[in-house]
């Protein structure tokens, strides 16, 4: 099940179509996902990194899709404590929810459209757990996680926390109704979403009906990328197919290009990330939860994190937690 639907879309403030001029983004590539195990022990599919550059995905360090699944009582498992510095972590709730906690006094259930939008910056531990109901009674799991690189001046910004909820976002349709748009941050055909970004970046959910196509206008300088949640269809002038966690990378241009699959089955609407930002272009180190410029800051993040200085872990959740 989408996110936040509507039952008319036609009643929404509509995307400008491409002008004649205008030059559709062709796809550089598709590139499908590979699965990990993260956390406490669910599953994710993850397209990058591992199987496109960095250059192609600056400025977004990490992609992960949790589900679609549906979790029996006692199965649903989230990610206990960990640090985090040098970037920002964005999780959107597609189905299901989630409770977070953060060492700088951050946190809450977000559920079904919500987003939560943790900039890591100088330091923070957080977790991301099932609540309690959705532990003892099971449910169905949809999300995504995404990690947006600072740059460099801005990895020590002090760590903030956005809670996003379903009605902040900005909500936007074609000419004729076929597709339907939530914009989390950045901005789509001038209408801007609620999230507030340190790196200039556009970050949007879009439904396609069944055989409807999508053109978006996106900025000339920034990278393009569309992630399949589910579904199937095509993508650019050239019509290459595409399909459930398979990532597009697309080339320059003026306006990305999309177009559902007519086939029915148990996602017949095309359920895409669209998502690209000003590449950064600066030099970055990753060592797991640490995204920094230099190897010396990284072990300068180890250090602090082992000397307590990422946070202090309240001392009630100290023990064993499967939910919040």
């Amino acid at each position: 099940m989408p996110a936040l639907t509507v039952t008319d879309p036609l009643v929404l403030p509509r995307i400008t179509g491409p002008a004649a001029t205008s030059v559709a983004r062709p796809v550089a590539t598709v590139a499908g996902s590979h699965h990990a195990l993260e956390g406490a022990g669910f599953p994710v599919a993850r397209p990058f990194p591992g199987n496109v550059s960095w250059s192609a995905t600056d400025p977004f360090i990490l992609l992960d899709h949790i589900g679609p699944s549906v979790n029996g009582p006692g199965e649903s498992a989230g990610a206990p404590w960990h640090p985090h510095r040098g970037f920002e972590t964005v999780t959107y709730v597609l189905d299901g929810e989630v409770a977070h906690h953060d060492s700088n006094g951050g946190g809450g259930v977000i559920g079904e459209g919500d987003t939560q939008w943790m900039t890591a910056g100088a330091g923070i531990l957080h977790d991301e757990l099932p609540t309690e109901r959705l532990y003892r009674q099971g449910g169905a799991m949809h999300a995504v996680q995404l990690w947006v690189n600072l740059p460099g001046e801005l990895k020590m910004t002090p760590p903030r926390y956005q809670a996003i909820t379903a009605p902040d976002l900005t909500l936007l349709t074609t000419h004729d109704g076929g597709a339907l748009l939530r914009v989390i941050a950045g901005s789509v055909d001038g209408h801007a979403g609620p999230g507030s970004t340190y790196t200039p970046i556009t970050y949007a959910h879009a439904t396609v009906a069944p055989g409807a196509e999508l053109a978006v206008p996106w900025t000339p300088d920034y990278s393009a990328m569309a992630f399949v949640l589910t579904g199937s269809g095509h993508a650019g002038p050239a019509g290459h197919p595409i399909g459930q966690d398979d990532l597009v990378v697309f080339g320059p241009g003026d306006h990305v290009q999309l177009r559902a699959g007519t086939a029915g089955g148990e996602h017949p609407a095309l359920d895409v990330l669209l998502l690209g930002g000003r590449p950064l272009r600066e030099p970055m180190i990753q060592y797991g939860p640490f995204v920094m410029s230099t190897r010396a800051q990284i072990i300068e993040a180890m250090k602090d994190f082992q000397a307590g200085r990422l946070g202090v872990i309240p001392a009630g959740e100290l023990g064993d937690r499967r939910y919040a």
